[in-house]
């Protein structure tokens, strides 16, 4: 599968605005899931929240917004690499 450069996107397409949100609110829930495995393995007995599960609840909410504002500020490029495909999928099927 190959995926065109994000530079050679049309951005006049109709729809374009909507299919980048999408592509962006993806690249989050991807980032959502990277942090929330990388903070599962903080070891948190011994620090000053001590554990338990309002932190465990605390530290997905954070992990949330986390991803959430990585993917709003560019993330690491996996929107970019999804529009090609989008718009190959829409264009598809109109």
């Amino acid at each position: 599968m190959s995926t065109i450069p994000i530079a050679k996107l049309d951005t006049s397409v109709p729809g374009y605005d909507k299919l980048r949100k999408q592509a962006v609110e993806l690249e989050g829930v991807f980032l959502t899931t990277l942090m929330k495995e990388m903070f599962s393995s903080i070891d948190t007995s011994e620090s000053s929240f001590g554990g338990g599960f309002a932190e465990e609840t605390w530290r997905g909410m954070q992990a949330e917004q986390f991803a959430g504002a990585l993917a709003e500020t560019g993330g690491i490029g996996l929107a970019d690499q999804l529009m090609g495909d989008l718009l190959r999928l829409q264009e598809a099927n109109s």
